[in-house]
């Protein structure tokens, strides 16, 4: 069973997006705040595919901090964060902390379980690699990206890596050199249904450099095509 937390404080929409996921074939855990989502997490052990949180939340942990808690613990679990369309740099914010994607509210049925769909199914399809006999390791420099068990390795110091940060390397490992699209990049990672905007691709990018570059702000590996995209450099 396909297992889902959602977070969110106004019971109404909670229970929207509960009915609208479970008729989806989601087992669902309901949390009113931030801290009963984590608690539910523990009791869980961890057995949770997907977490969809409101980043406004009463209490001492809203939805940034829960995502943040929950990405430190699980670096494979997806995220999705609800917020309202004022909230733009929480948003970023959200993304900057491990999210995989957010909503807007208001939001139809249609787009929240597509949203879900999308990042269970990077969820799904990494714990199958892991599980496969996959090719072991892509090598790029002095980065080694191993597709088994979905990490990478600069020299000998590994660095965390999310779900969305690990397609993003294994697109950019298997075209070196290559200026690669945005749009290009946002169809490969997150699908060729994909709603959001463009600008996920360059929050994830932005991540990706402060964990991979030296000098984030002049980076030497992912490197700007003003006007296109980004590349990789070795």
């Amino acid at each position: 069973m396909k297992k889902i937390l959602v977070a969110e404080d106004e019971q109404n929409i909670r229970e929207f997006v509960v009915i609208n996921l479970e008729r989806a074939g989601y087992e669902t855990l309901e949390a009113e705040n931030g801290e009963q989502a984590l608690e539910l997490y523990e009791k869980a052990k961890g057995d949770i595919d997907v977490a969809v949180l409101d980043i406004m939340m009463p209490g001492s942990l809203d939805g940034l901090a829960v995502c943040k808690e929950l990405r430190k613990q699980n670096s494979s679990i997806g995220i999705i964060m609800l917020s309202a369309r004022t909230q733009e740099m929480d948003k970023v914010s959200g993304l900057m902390m491990g999210a995989d994607d957010y909503v807007t509210k208001p939001f139809s049925p249609s787009e929240l379980v597509a949203r879900v769909d999308a990042v269970y199914r990077r969820v799904a399809l990494a714990a199958k690699h892991q599980e496969g006999s996959l090719r072991d390791e892509l090598q790029s420099g002095e980065f080694t990206l191993n597709l088994r068990n979905r990490s990478l390795k600069k020299g000998d110091k590994p660095i965390e890596l999310t779900q969305v940060e690990f397609q993003i390397m294994e697109y950019f490992f298997s075209n070196p050199g290559v200026a690669l699209p945005r749009g290009d990049i946002l169809k490969h990672v997150w699908g060729g249904g994909y709603v959001g905007e463009e600008k996920i691709v360059d929050v994830n990018i932005r991540r990706l450099r402060m964990k991979v570059e030296e000098q984030p702000s002049a980076p030497a590996h992912i490197v700007t095509v003003w006007g296109l995209g980004y590349r990789w450099d070795v």
